[in-house]
Formats: structure tokens, C-alpha cells, sequence
């Protein structure tokens, strides 16, 4: 993405952001795109590049502790209440009065939250991943999901969470990221989510072929992009789930407050072994009040790359009914 796009701001909580913005035309409305784990705003290109040609407005942020943003090691930075707050600073320093968002993997997550917290800043919200309502025991979401499909899915958080974690990965960077964009989306069965299993991986300087639809220079690209910013930052966002202060921070929100009464779109991918399809289906149609959208892809987790002229389209398509 063009790097004289990009702009940076300071949240009232003295944190610096990065964002690539690009201005509406036409009167279209502005999209948000959040992204997740290990990603930074480039990992959105794909959709940039489409919806920026069709006149719409763009807010992209490279999230907390990742990219040209600041990259805070105490893990209490990280609550999705706080981080909510920076995106509306973001909003509010663009004069965005309401936006469409986004957002895929922890972005989801964070967009749940914008969906909880703001919702009269939002026209609408899009979920690549599912729509998380707030965790009301500590990792009821891993219990609960060993319970309805027999097998452990998020073992992987508590290696995350790890004192010096980042170290490791970093290490053996190579080994993490081929697994992460493994050619076999089925690797993540036996080797990411069991508890253990990607650490043992890791450590092992295990790799695999990655998946054809990036090419080996943005694969490179993406992975010297991590690098640089480190892996303590991004993994502070598993610390707050681990250590339960998420369900802290999710008290203040009203029950109430978790159904969404805007338009909703759930893209849901077929092959991916950590985000269910069919349980995260189930949630986002119990919480959606408003006009639901569901549409599925033949793919791993990675569905803005790997299925991305049929994403882009479908999201153009709903994108035009709001």
C-alpha cells in the first residue's frame, strides 16, 4: 500500500497509531478494516486496492503493537475496551462521524467490541471469523468449543501467553510463519491447536510448504514486516485473554449491549480449523438483530488472500444494500 497514504495519530491515552487513509468520493461511506494475528494493514491490500477504485473512503490501522504503531510490553494496554477507544480517537481525528467495519481474526474480535461499546459510531459491521460477545468465565470459549466439537481448537493461547514466547518465535521465525500459512490448512489439527503442539513445533524448527496463493516475495515481505516490529506487542493480546482480565473489561458492557442491531456480515471459512465455521455461525445468527448477511469460502483461515475477488465482490454487494 502507498506509503504517503499513511498518517499517524495520538489516542488520549498518549499511544501512537498508524493508518493508511484515503478519502471517499462520490459520497461513499468510509470502511474500517481491522486486522488480527500476526498481521499489520498491509495484510488488507487486496480490498485497499478494490474499494479504493470504487470511491470509497479508507481507514486501515496497523493495531496495537504491530507496524508503524506503538508497541506498548505491558499487556494491560491491550484490552479490547481500550483499543475500542483508540479506533474511535482514529475516527474522531478524520472527522469520520460513522463508519463500516471490518475486520478478521483478533480484528473481528475487536470489532465485536466496537459493536458493543459504539455502536451509533457504526453503520455496519462485517466479521471474517465470527462475532465474539464477551467472555463471562475465564476461557469458557476453549471449554466450551473442546465440549461441541471434541478436540481442543485454541491450546495454542496459553503458549502464546508465555513469559518470552516472543523470543522463541522470533528465533525460529521461518518455522511459526510456514505453519501460520501452511499449504495443508489441516496442519492446524495437530499442530496448532492442542496444547503444546505449535510450541513443540516452534522449538523443532519444524517447516512446511505455504500455501501458493501469496507469492514468496510477500510472504517475505510480511514476515520482515513482523520482524521488525517483534512479537511481544502482538502477543500481548492472547496475555489479556489468558489471565482472565478480559472478563473484566467485558463487565461494563450491558447485556443489552451485546446483540447488534446494525446490518451484519459473516464470512465464514471452510477449512479453517481454529475460527468454526459452524459454531461461529451459530453465534453471530443468535446476537445479530439487524439484517444478516452469511457467505462461505472454500478456504484456510486467510480468506482476504485466499479468496479474495469473491470476498471483495460479496462485500461490494452488501456494501451497496446499506
Amino acid at each position: 500500500m502507498d506509503p504517503s497514504l499513511y498518517k499517524s495519530v495520538t489516542t488520549r491515552r498518549s499511544l501512537k497509531y498508524s493508518y493508511y487513509l484515503s478519502a471517499p468520493t462520490g459520497g461513499k461511506p468510509v470502511l474500517l478494516f481491522v486486522h488480527g494475528f500476526p498481521d499489520t494493514s498491509n495484510d488488507w491490500r487486496y480490498q485497499v486496492a478494490f474499494f479504493k477504485a470504487q470511491g470509497y473512503g479508507l481507514i486501515v490501522p496497523d493495531m496495537l503493537g504491530y507496524g508503524g504503531t506503538d508497541k506498548p510490553t505491558d499487556y494491560t494496554q491491550y484490552t479490547l475496551s481500550l483499543m475500542s477507544q483508540d479506533v474511535i480517537d482514529i475516527l474522531d481525528a478524520e472527522k469520520v462521524e460513522k463508519a463500516v467495519a471490518v475486520g478478521h481474526d483478533w480484528g473481528s474480535i475487536l470489532v465485536s467490541r466496537l459493536a458493543n461499546y459504539h455502536p451509533d459510531r457504526f453503520i455496519a459491521f462485517a466479521f471474517l471469523g465470527g462475532y465474539a460477545p464477551p467472555s463471562e468465565t475465564k476461557l469458557d470459549t476453549c471449554l466450551q468449543t473442546k465440549q461441541r466439537v471434541g478436540y481442543e481448537v485454541f491450546g495454542y493461547w496459553s503458549y502464546f501467553a508465555e513469559e518470552g514466547a516472543h523470543k522463541g518465535i522470533e528465533k525460529n521465525f521461518d518455522s511459526f510463519y510456514s505453519l501460520l500459512l501452511a499449504e495443508d490448512p489441516k496442519l492446524w489439527l495437530s499442530h496448532v491447536a492442542p496444547t503444546g503442539a505449535l510450541k513443540a513445533w516452534v522449538e523443532a524448527d519444524k517447516r512446511t510448504p505455504t500455501a501458493p496463493y501469496l507469492s514468496e516475495e510477500e510472504v517475505k515481505l510480511q514476515m520482515e514486516a513482523l520482524l521488525r516490529g517483534g512479537l511481544e506487542g502482538p502477543l500481548c493480546w492472547y496475555k489479556v485473554r489468558v489471565s482472565g482480565l478480559d472478563i473484566e473489561d467485558g463487565k461494563r458492557i450491558t447485556p443489552e449491549s451485546y446483540f447488534i442491531q446494525k446490518p451484519v456480515f459473516f464470512g465464514g471459512a471452510t477449512q479453517d480449523c481454529v475460527s468454526l465455521l459452524a459454531l461461529s455461525k451459530i453465534v453471530v445468527e443468535q446476537y445479530t438483530k439487524g439484517p444478516l448477511t452469511v457467505k462461505e469460502y472454500e478456504t484456510g483461515h486467510w480468506i482476504m488472500w485466499q479468496a479474495k475477488d469473491k470476498l471483495n465482490q460479496d462485500l461490494l454487494e452488501w456494501f451497496q444494500t446499506l
